[in-house]
């Protein structure tokens, strides 16, 4: 039988992590295909030896026809790196939902699609790697960031269902789960919520502390010393790809593993009680809530 195809298309590789990514593996060997919505911002990826194709994880044809490319060219996606995603913040209450569709259809079901689009081939060759860049926040919620944290979460779930349901056919599957990366995602993330959130209002005081923790965690203070960079990122995705038996989880800097582990030890109003200490509790002007 011939040899199963290795190639491996990665999603969201503009810049940050994604690109970290497509760079290293390509440096190392792999046949990448380096994707994005605009391949324009790929000629960097382009000239470190990536192929390149656009990619857009919210339009069908788009996902379709990418597969397509490779598996023409490859035979099959031997590893599919779902990398692309981007944080929507703001209150639960707020977010308009609309973004919140946008919010899920980048972070969850284009991801999802991407799947079943790769696993026919990977199945007939008996052998594939699929790699969810999901995050510590699929494993804990901070506040004003629901729909996000959402995602993540719902990432984790279907990485736990898909595990288990192809094994059996050569298909190891990973969730690589960074902290605080420096990577221009706090400033993204803030973004978003300028995007119909209100500045005053019932969470008027409660954004303007998200946004400031938001940049004090990435840029400054004690947990942005236990961040990385995007090839902290990119050299634990390059070890899920090349192990022989890969884990199924990889935590990435410290952040991740502190803020995790105390996440899982602590009940639930201890957690809540340590980001009182961050986030001011939004409430009505001048009296706390109702208590019967």
């Amino acid at each position: 039988m011939p040899l199963p195809s290795r190639a491996v298309l990665v999603t969201g590789c503009s810049s940050g992590i994604g690109e970290a990514i497509a760079r290293r593996l390509a440096a190392s060997g792999h046949t990448v295909y380096a994707t994005a919505r605009r391949p324009d911002t790929l000629a960097g990826l382009a000239a470190a030896g990536c192929r390149t194709t656009a990619l857009d994880l919210t339009d069908e044809a788009s996902m379709v026809a990418a597969v397509a490319a490779v598996e023409s060219a490859e035979g099959a996606v031997g590893v599919l790196v779902n990398n692309a995603g981007y944080s929507q913040s703001g209150p639960v209450e707020e977010v308009p939902m609309d973004a919140v569709r946008r919010q899920f259809e980048t972070n969850v079901f284009g991801p999802a699609r991407l799947v079943q689009l790769c696993l026919p081939a990977m199945r007939r060759q008996a052998w594939g790697r699929i790699v969810n860049v999901s995050s510590m926040g699929g494993k804990l919620t901070f506040p004003g960031g629901g729909y996000y944290h959402a995602t993540k979460h719902a990432l984790e779930a279907l990485s736990d269902a898909l595990r288990f349901e192809v094994a059996g056919f050569g298909v190891n599957v990973v969730v690589v789960e960074p902290g605080l990366i420096r990577s221009g995602f706090s400033q993204a993330a803030l973004a978003t919520m300028a995007d119909g959130v209100a500045d005053d209002g019932p969470y008027g005081r409660f954004n303007a502390q998200v946004a400031a923790s938001t940049v004090g965690a990435y840029e400054r203070g004690g947990l942005a010393r236990l961040g990385g960079t995007p090839d902290d990122v990119a050299k634990v995705v390059q070890r899920a790809v090349t192990a022989r038996r890969p884990r199924t989880r990889y935590p990435v800097t410290p952040s991740a593993r502190i803020l995790m582990t105390a996440r899982a030890l602590l009940p639930d109003r201890a957690w809540d009680a340590v980001l009182a200490h961050t986030y001011p509790r939004p409430s009505n002007p001048g009296r706390g809530p109702l208590r019967l």
